[in-house]
């Protein structure tokens, strides 16, 4: 990944994207948080109000970077529900992906150690911006969508250009009752007893989705073991913030 930096600010650009000037995204970079897990609000030394407040300027310092005046957002659930954005609204309810066609706006995922994928199809000018735990992975969020932005965009899924975030690495991802949690078809990735690769169970999702292998891009980051510059839902014991994972058309 291509690391930048901008008035205090860092974020990461996956290379996959770099030859496309109508494109423009962002991986938001600890200490920038624009969300705050429900554990670490309950304890936070501010007031909820000034938490509020401090997230709504770091999100107007990013909009500043990206060049937009326009930032939608998903209030995620862990569950499938991906939304087309046709008309501007602040935050979307109960979805984790958001998907549009139109410039300038620009669609905002928070993640800590889960993936933020940001899907980009350069022949119908379409993007997409999903929010995958485990769980999605469970769910099949990735083949989900694609199939959307097949049904929204007629976009070929042999066109799509796919991003993963840093995220949960599989040195880190520990699944005591993954008999229980995760399917028979996963437990091929496990790395170690009980630790599983979920960068590569992704990969395998996307290609059985018919995104093609050097379309795909992989931080191969650990949000664990890199405390400098992610937060991690595991590694702070749910006390942490969110990054912002960002993507618009130009």
């Amino acid at each position: 990944m291509i690391r930048k930096q901008s008035e205090g600010i860092e974020w990461l650009e996956f290379e996959l994207f770099a030859d496309h000037p109508h494109f423009a995204h962002g991986i938001f970079l600890k200490p920038l948080s624009v969300g705050i897990s429900k554990a670490a609000r309950i304890h936070a030394d501010k007031s909820e109000n000034d938490a509020a407040e401090t997230m709504k300027e770091n999100r107007l310092r990013i909009q500043k970077i990206l060049r937009t005046d326009r930032l939608i957002s998903a209030y995620q659930v862990h569950g499938t529900s991906i939304v087309h954005v046709t008309e501007e609204k602040g935050e979307i309810p109960h979805c984790d992906g958001l998907l549009t066609c139109q410039k300038g706006v620009g669609l905002m995922i928070k993640h800590a150690d889960c993936q933020a994928a940001i899907f980009f199809d350069p022949e119908h000018k379409a993007i997409a911006n999903v929010h995958c735990g485990w769980r999605g992975n469970v769910k099949n969020l990735y083949g989900i969508a694609v199939l959307e932005m097949q049904k929204q965009f007629a976009s070929r899924p042999e066109n799509i250009l796919v991003g993963i975030s840093p995220s949960l690495g599989p040195e880190k991802a520990e699944f005591i009752h993954y008999r229980t949690e995760l399917p028979e078809s996963f437990w091929p990735y496990q790395v170690k007893p009980t630790y599983f690769d979920l960068w590569a169970i992704s990969r395998m999702q996307l290609e059985g989705a018919g995104i093609l292998p050097h379309h795909i891009e992989i931080a191969s980051l650990c949000t664990y073991s890199n405390a400098r510059d992610f937060f991690s839902y595991r590694r702070d014991n749910r006390m942490t913030g969110n990054h912002a994972a960002i993507v618009l058309l130009r």
